[in-house]
């Protein structure tokens, strides 16, 4: 009994620490979910910023992480650019 108790504390003491991904982990998913989507690699580009730098790069911001004090900011690249 005592064992059970023990390893379930662990596992919900390190749950939190999971759940804050590592903004590479996250603009990496991003990525993958544009691509599968049909959108060509060369054809976006994803950032990372930190907050109060969102409004200089422009673009849309499609997710966040290290506890939402980084965006991360989809930008479509055209041929023109």
């Amino acid at each position: 009994m005592k064992k059970i108790l023990i390893i379930s504390t662990l596992l919900f003491s390190l749950a939190p620490l999971a759940a804050l991904a590592s903004c590479e982990s996250v603009k990496a998913e991003i990525a993958q979910k544009i691509i599968s989507n049909g959108v060509p690699e060369s054809s976006f580009k994803l950032e990372i910023v930190p907050n109060d730098q969102v409004q200089q790069v422009g673009g849309q911001v499609v997710g966040h992480c290290e506890n939402d004090s980084q965006k991360i900011v989809y930008t479509r690249i055209t041929d023109s650019e």
